[in-house]
């Protein structure tokens, strides 16, 4: 992990929807929750300003998250946001303890690489689709990737990239994988340029016909 990430909180006693509302259009700040491990979950308060800046980096979503409240520290990964419908507006947080001895479960952006590259684009003048942009692993928190590679430098028209298929960083695996060979879901496709297929049928109902004749 290339980048540490701050964020310093307090403590929040009123709760409550009237009370959320107030913290955030009096105080400029965002309600949030800290839970999990054995502790009691904590009710916190975010700039919101700090908050915003921290998730213009895609890797905030995916590492582990240092917060500060008051003279304690707590490490955590973001778990859920829920933001304005309308506004640019961070509504609530919730952050959940990590522990650097437990495994957890998070999910991590893909990155699709040598897509405009591959053969069943450059050549065969297919088309990528992406059937999954996340995937849900598991591992220990010093083994959190920032994201996951897949590669299509040598897809062609047809392939599809499976779960199975991707070179997973060590130390961190699949949790759909984890159930059984039957959850290897699709990540990707290269599909038919448009007409490939209608012309692929003209071609065998042709050739249909000239052998009845």
């Amino acid at each position: 992990m290339s980048e540490d990430f701050v964020l310093n909180a307090e403590a929040r006693e009123d709760q409550g929807k009237g009370a959320s509302r107030r913290l955030r259009r009096l105080n400029g700040q965002v309600p949030a929750i800290v839970y999990g491990g054995k502790k009691k979950p904590a009710n916190i308060q975010i700039p919101h300003k700090d908050l915003i800046k921290q998730l213009e980096n895609e890797a905030f979503y995916s590492h582990i998250i240092t917060i500060n409240i008051g003279d304690k520290s707590e490490d955590v990964i973001l778990k859920d946001l829920q933001r304005h419908p309308a506004k640019a507006e961070i509504m609530h947080a919730d952050f959940l303890r990590v522990s650097k001895t437990k495994k957890l479960q998070t999910k991590v952006p893909l990155h699709f690489i040598n897509e405009d590259s591959c053969k069943g684009v450059k050549l065969q003048g297919g088309k990528v689709s992406h059937n999954a942009t996340e995937l849900e692993i598991s591992c220990l928190p010093a083994n959190l990737p920032e994201f996951i590679e897949v590669d299509l430098a040598d897809a062609e028209v047809g392939t599809i990239i499976h779960i199975s298929d991707l070179k997973l960083p060590k130390g961190v695996e699949s949790v759909e994988l984890s159930h059984g060979a039957d959850h290897d879901q699709a990540i990707a496709s290269i599909a038919k340029p448009k007409g490939a297929a209608a012309d692929e049928e003209a071609s065998e109902g042709g050739e249909g016909e000239e052998a009845a004749e």
